[in-house]
């Protein structure tokens, strides 16, 4: 069901040009801006010309009746793992209709944003049958944030063998639960993206696992070696990569091997990172929570690192993202894709090899779906995007150019 929601303004960075936008978008990085994203070329392009081209893009729904689809991720074959976060569902779709994994759904604890949220599948899956999700849990005396690894069967009706890797990362009401997964093609570590549980002292405490970007072995859950702080003496500081965040919402990597973050602002400043090891991202809403304060508060001690990107004021609540790749994306190709929630739209961001932003775009044919959430990217180059209306009315959004 197309839910049609009157549009949020988009505020781009000081980084960006400011030039007219054309039809269908937010910005554009000159007056001699690409053709309108709600246009199509009269001819064919080819070779450079077409990577001048912005596409239409083509818009379907995979799947419906969902409720809050948090991630979305393909397995080898073409079927897909879907996670709903506030029903602990796991669903497998197969030829655009879903069904349900034999899931313990009774295991995962669901308050406000968290629940069963983010989901990867192992590069060796074919060999292992190896998907990791990142859900709310049941301790001893409470509850937390954990990453599991499971098994699927060969006949993907059931999942086996929960395997903990990480638990304790913080929660309080349910705010702020994060929580993104990314396996760096690379090196084969999983990397988590976490929020800060709406507890102001958690992003600048390098010792609390909220508020951070974390780095583990996806097999044993060990701190990956070369982490900044793995020879620390507290555990938990050994899995901090980047710290000073407020709510990790997306993880994406760029073809030449770099790591983003998305994350949620406070009222102002939604932000893309470019992640640095050891690096601090300057949130530090204290004392209590304090959401006044910037999102990147240079005034505290040492070097804080900027925005790639940033919405200003207000918000548009960006969240999953992926890069953009394939030649037919035309001016998108290589752009990040990220959802907005609040803005209801897939917001394109272009920035150069030095990860200077070039321009942001929003186009048109994505903000008839309302609220959108995860954006996953498929081996042949289109976008699978999820809605967050919830009601059970969500949906999965194949997204691709127009040929």
């Amino acid at each position: 069901m197309r839910l049609l929601l009157a549009s949020l303004p988009l505020v781009v960075s000081s980084l960006a040009c400011t030039a007219p936008a054309d039809s269908g978008t937010t910005a554009e990085p000159s007056p001699t801006a690409p053709a309108s994203a709600s246009s199509a070329p009269a001819t064919k392009p080819s070779g450079t010309a077409a990577a001048r081209v912005t596409p239409r893009l083509k818009v379907t729904e995979v799947v419906t009746g969902l409720d809050i689809p948090w991630d979305v991720q393909a397995l080898p074959g073409g079927d897909l793992l879907v996670t709903e976060r506030d029903r602990a569902r796991l669903s497998v779709v197969t030829g655009g209709k879903a069904r349900s994994l034999s899931y313990p759904s009774d295991t995962v604890w669901v308050s406000g944003e968290t629940g069963l949220m983010s989901i990867a599948v192992d590069p060796d899956f074919a060999d292992n049958r190896r998907i990791y999700t990142c859900q709310g849990g049941f301790t001893a005396s409470g509850t937390d944030v954990r990453v599991v690894a499971w098994r699927i069967n060969a006949q993907v009706t059931r999942v086996t063998k929960p395997q903990v890797l990480l638990a304790g990362l913080p929660v309080s009401s349910g705010r702020h639960g994060g929580c993104r997964l990314l396996i760096d093609r690379r090196t084969g570590a999983l990397n988590v993206g976490t929020g800060d549980a709406a507890i102001g002292t958690n992003p600048e405490d390098k010792t609390s696992l909220g508020g951070k970007t974390l780095r583990l072995d996806r097999m044993t859950g060990a701190p990956w070696p070369d982490n900044p702080y793995v020879d620390a003496a507290n555990a938990q500081q050994r899995y901090v990569v980047t710290y000073g965040h407020r709510n990790v919402q997306g993880l994406a990597q760029r073809q030449d091997g770099s790591l983003w973050s998305i994350e949620h602002g406070s009222y102002r400043d939604d932000e893309v990172n470019l992640l640095k090891d050891g690096g601090d991202y300057g949130w530090n809403p204290v004392p209590g929570y304090n959401e006044a304060v910037p999102m990147t508060d240079q005034s505290l001690p040492g070097r804080q690192i900027g925005a790639r990107w940033s919405s200003g004021n207000p918000t548009i609540a960006t969240s999953g993202g992926s890069f953009v790749h394939g030649k037919q994306w035309g001016t998108y190709a290589g752009a990040l894709a990220t959802g907005a929630l609040a803005g209801s739209r897939l917001v394109f961001l272009k920035f150069d090899k030095a990860g200077d932003l070039q321009w942001a775009r929003a186009p048109k044919a994505l903000r008839a779906y309302g609220r959108l959430r995860s954006v996953t990217s498929l081996a042949d180059g289109h976008l699978l995007v999820t809605t967050a209306n919830g009601g059970g009315t969500d949906a999965v959004l194949p997204v691709r150019p127009r040929g």
